[in-house]
């Protein structure tokens, strides 16, 4: 079973023709509501890909009787909800303009909880986007862990980004994400990377570089056509975790998730177009040969 931990949220995506300069306004462009959330993200993409998942996060009163309950009942997800009386489900209010740049806003809403909830103890968890003292606890108090500070990262602190260190076995962040926590940390993104014994940093278009034990290789992105990038990131997350639960090496983990988070690009909302693991396996023998 692997626990993902993090925000659930409903998600807002609009396309615009540019960012607007301060104190103007610009015309958004088909405007969609989604399932989103980065936890419930990857634990949807786990899902679908047939691993069992759990998924610890924190929700309003309009959740329970939802379209999203009943999705992830569908999914077969395990929830271990903390649910909020008096504030909403997250929301995330996301912009992506022509060139595919994006800007979020992202309202915490009942994922306030966080900041004074019980964390739990884990077999096999991956840390999303959520309050960084809740991560910091579950990270102290779990057997195995990833990490990815997402959209949360300018919230976490020199001192918890060392504790998560100390803690963890993979870690997982974009490429503006590894130079602002390793400037946050004092050192360069290459020993960022030797601080744990697995790192992944995806590098948008390019594809990714893995790191084991500091010693890095790249790998290619898969090539689509790409509707939206909402949610890639998240996708490459679940299709890395499910492989490394089921004994994958490192090196195949990368090739499962940067597959995964080819199909999540094809189609506007992070778990619009998640692959099933034979759809997964399909294209990865095309591209990586077979699994």
């Amino acid at each position: 079973m692997i626990s993902v931990v993090g925000h659930t949220a409903i998600d807002h995506i609009c396309r615009v023709p540019y960012f607007p300069e301060r104190h103007t306004s610009v015309p958004t462009r088909d405007h969609r509501i989604f399932f989103g959330g980065g936890a419930a993200n990857i634990a949807a993409g786990i899902a679908t890909l047939d691993e069992p998942c759990t998924l610890v996060s924190a929700v309003g009163p309009d959740f329970p009787g939802s379209a999203y309950e009943r999705y992830l009942d569908e999914l077969g997800i395990v929830r271990q909800f903390f649910y909020v009386d008096d504030c909403p489900t997250a929301t995330a209010f996301m912009f992506n303009d022509e060139s595919g740049d994006q800007i979020t806003f992202f309202d915490w809403g009942a994922s306030r909880a966080f900041e004074t909830a019980d964390a739990p103890a884990l077999d096999f968890v991956h840390m999303a986007t959520a309050d960084p003292s809740f991560n910091v606890k579950v990270a102290e108090k779990s057997d195995f862990v990833s990490f990815d500070p997402g959209q949360d990262i300018a919230k976490y602190s020199k001192e918890q980004f060392e504790t998560i260190l100390d803690n963890i076995a993979i870690l997982f962040a974009n490429r503006h994400e590894a130079a602002q926590m390793a400037g946050t940390l004092g050192i360069s993104v290459r020993d960022l990377a030797a601080r744990v014994e697995i790192a992944v940093f995806t590098m948008d278009s390019e594809g990714c570089m893995l790191y084991v034990h500091g010693e890095g290789q790249s790998v290619p992105a898969v090539r689509v056509n790409a509707v939206d990038p909402t949610g890639a990131g998240d996708a490459f997350r679940a299709g890395f975790l499910t492989a490394y639960r089921r004994g994958y090496a490192p090196l195949r983990c990368c090739t499962v998730g940067t597959v995964a988070a080819s199909f999540a690009v094809e189609r506007m909302g992070c778990q619009t177009n998640l692959p099933t693991w034979e759809r997964m396996a399909e294209r990865h023998g095309r591209y990586f040969g077979s699994i």
